[in-house]
């Protein structure tokens, strides 16, 4: 998955590359507004490409990542200073029960439900 987003961003911002080069090389010669308007299409594909190449696939492992700034390991159930590793960081289960399984399944502790 990730060589298809990084070959899709490399297209994306060869595509505007090319608009950019074009647009100002030789569509000047014929039409202004037509070199303005290629510009304009290039200015907004860079944030686009931006997104496409950072989204999270389906099987990228996005429930175990830490929060940005906080010092809680991910779920891996081997506990630490602060007791076993829950759904819920080192504090435990959550009380929900069909949540601690789901939890748990994503982590990887119990076998998948039929």
């Amino acid at each position: 998955m990730y060589r298809r987003r990084r070959r899709a961003y490399f297209v994306m911002m060869g595509a505007c590359l090319v608009l950019f080069v074009s647009a100002w090389a030789f569509v000047r010669l014929w039409s202004m507004p037509a070199a303005i308007a290629m510009c304009v299409v290039a200015m907004v594909i860079p944030p686009v490409a931006a997104m496409v190449a950072n989204r999270k696939g389906p099987e990228d492992r996005w429930w175990d990542d830490p929060a940005p700034g906080s010092r809680t390991p991910p779920r891996s159930g081997k506990g630490g200073p602060a007791g076993p590793v829950g759904p819920t960081g080192p504090t435990g289960p959550t009380g929900d029960p069909e949540s601690d399984a789901w939890w748990d399944e994503l982590d990887g502790r119990k076998k998948r439900r039929q």
